[in-house]
This record gives C-alpha cells, structure tokens and sequence, in this order.
C-alpha cells in the first residue's frame, strides 16, 4: 500500500527483536484444567477461571435457557429496549452478595472502570492510582480530565503525601488484588486516607471476588470492611464467576449517576440476557460451594511449599495468581515454550503489561486442579528454570 500511514512492518519488527510480540492461540473446546490447543493437550496453568464454573452443567444449562427465553442478542443499550428482566435480577443479587443497595451492570471490566471513573471525576479534579493499576483503572483516569496522579505501590504513605496537597475533589482508585502480582491491596489504610481527606475511594476487585474472604465476597470481606468504607467496587464476571461482564456495586445515588454519566454504559449495547442468567447460575454456586475456595487455598499453599523447597523465587502472594519473575522477556518466553513442549501452559508476562526487567511467568490456579498436576508443575518449573 503506498499510503505510509498504515506501513506498520517496522513497529512490528521491533516488538519482535525485543521479544514482545503477541500472539494467540487457538483453543478447541471449552475451559478446563486441560486443553486442546493447536493440536497438542496442555494442562492449564493460565486461566482465570478460578472457581472452575465456565463450564460448569447448571452454568451452561442457565445460558442454555437464557437463549432460549431471551434469544441470542439484547438489541440495544440498557436505557432503550436491551435491559431484561434477567439483567435486572442479576443486579439485584450482585447489590445483596456485595452487601450494598445497588450494583450496575457493564460488558466488560475495562468498560466499568473507565466509565464510572470518568462519570466521577473531570477537570479540576484529582485521581490517585496505584503504579501498578490494571491498564483499564490508568486509561480511566487519563481520560477522565483530571489530575493524575500515581503513587508508589502499595504505599499509603506516599498516597497520603500526594492527597493532602490535593486542592480539590480526589478519587483514590486501586486494583484489590494485584493481576500481575497477586498481592492485595493495603485496604484498611486506603479507606482510612479516605474517609480523612473526604476522597473518593473506587476498589476493582476483579481477582479478588469469589476468590478471597469467608463467602467469597472478595478484598472487602477479607479485611472485615463495610460498605461505608469502600463505597464503590467494581467486579468482573469472567474470572471467578465463570462468565463475561462486570459490574459496579455502590450506594442508590452513586448508581443512578453512573446510569445517567458513564459513557461506557450509555452508549453502547447490553450484554446478552443470556449471559445474565448464566452468571446468576455461578454467583448461586460461588456462595453455595465453599469447597471450591478452600481446594483452592490448599493448592496455592502446596505450590509455594514446594517452590521454596526447590528454591524457586515466588513473589509474595497468597492468591490464585502466582508469579514468578524471570526479569528478560527473551528468558520467560523461552521458559513458557519449554513448559509448553512439557504439556504445561503457563503464560509469559511482559513488557508493558509489567515494568522492564519484570518479565515473568505468571501461574495460575482453578479450584479444579489436583496436587498431583501441581506436584507435575513444580518439577516441570524446576527442570526448566534450574
């Protein structure tokens, strides 16, 4: 094409000479502990599926039905004709499991952040976000207008320093569990800060519901903290819950704003009803089964026992995600292509999603993996990475 604008060969290039290229691969079949990819079964160590419900029967069985009732497509926006009946159910149990008066439901997680955090805050105001925030939390605050701000990691001193200088209205907006990390936030103090400094305080708790607290009620239940303060959470429906979307639970008003404000809401098509029913089916599970958690805290304890008998540098987590950091792009690449001739996926992190030189391995686990396959990780890592 003799247009120069879309001549993209040498960008593409470069990411390849510095070892991040991306590139997906194709799986045959639904989510499972194995997989069938590209004509090879792998045991999978990469997926979100915490709880192991994005094939489970009564999951599948509700959407079946879902599509049955509702049909395929919700044919508009919430604020036309695309808001069912279903939709509405589900956001009523999400506001009861999150112990608030109103939840609000968007397509995805990267929607929900950056529309409740532009709809909160605009020119004239501040935003604090943790270095290490989910890219959609750091975009959200970048487009909202206001002044941004980022603090050092987990450091509520350094927040603390940024806010009282703040004149004007402040957001703080953290990650509750770390997707790359794994770490969880320091909650209690971040609540704290902002009760007294009158901020705002808006918590993504992506990988932490389901996963974390006595009922799986996420960061907030695990630290024992109320809905006074952390009175806006965001959570996604694809991880532990087994299906697609997420939602923001808060007080009445603070919901009705984000129907009115958030673009990301507004302007853009409903999930299908059907995916609505699906995720009431694996919230009745996520509350029903505990089991799945307690299976769950039992392998990650098992994998770091014997990652440090084998002396294997884990980061410091206690959540399904377990990284374990490399430092070269080129090594954890080559560390993922040997895992993966050994029938393991495990999935290699880099640059930007992670900062230069904290290119990592980033293992996670299901409520569906047995000690066994882990025990068969443990000594596929130590061969690899001896």
């Amino acid at each position: 094409m003799s247009n120069r604008f879309y001549d993209f060969s040498a960008s593409l290039q470069q990411l390849e000479q510095q070892n991040l290229y991306r590139r997906r691969r194709i799986v045959d079949g639904p989510q499972a502990v194995e997989l069938q990819v590209e004509g090879r079964r792998l045991l999978n160590f990469c997926s979100n599926d915490y709880l192991g419900l994005a094939n489970h029967p009564d999951v599948v069985a509700a959407f079946r039905s879902g599509a049955d009732r509702y049909g395929c497509g919700s044919g508009a926006a919430h604020l036309i004709c695309g808001h069912s009946s279903a939709h509405h159910a589900l956001e009523q149990e999400l506001a009861a499991f999150t112990g608030r008066e109103r939840a609000l439901l968007f397509s995805t997680g990267y929607m929900a952040n950056l529309g409740a955090i532009s709809a909160l805050v605009g020119r004239g105001d501040y935003v604090f976000e943790d270095r290490l925030n989910h890219a959609s939390l750091l975009d959200g605050g970048l487009l909202s207008g206001a002044r941004f701000q980022r603090y050092r990691h987990a450091d509520s001193e350094d927040l603390q320093a940024k806010l009282v200088r703040a004149q004007g209205r402040a957001l703080i907006v953290s990650d509750g569990v770390f997707s790359m990390d794994g770490d969880v936030a320091p909650l209690p103090e971040l609540a704290r800060l902002a009760d007294a400094c009158q901020a705002g305080l808006l918590i993504d708790d992506a990988h932490g519901f389901g996963v974390l607290g006595r009922t799986g009620g996420g960061v907030v239940e695990h630290f024992g903290l109320s809905a006074e303060q952390v009175p806006i959470l965001m959570g996604t429906l694809g991880k532990a819950f087994g299906t697609f979307g997420a939602f923001v639970a808060g007080s009445a008003e603070l919901i009705e704003y984000l129907i009115q404000k958030a673009r990301t809401y507004v302007f853009t098509t409903a999930m299908p009803a059907a995916v609505a029913e699906a995720t009431r089916a694996g919230l009745r599970l996520l509350q029903a089964e505990s089991w799945r958690r307690e299976q769950l805290q039992a392998l990650i304890g098992h994998f770091r026992r014997g990652a440090e008998q084998q002396g294997l540098q884990l980061m410091d987590s206690a959540t399904a995600i377990q990284p374990l950091v490399v430092g070269d792009s080129g090594r954890a690449l080559a560390a993922s292509r040997q895992l993966a001739d050994l029938g393991f996926w495990v999935g290699a992190i880099r640059p930007p999603t992670v900062p230069a030189g904290s290119a990592r391995l980033r293992i996670t686990f299901t409520a569906h993996h047995s000690l066994q396959q882990v025990d068969a990780l443990l000594a596929a890592l130590g061969k690899v990475l001896r």
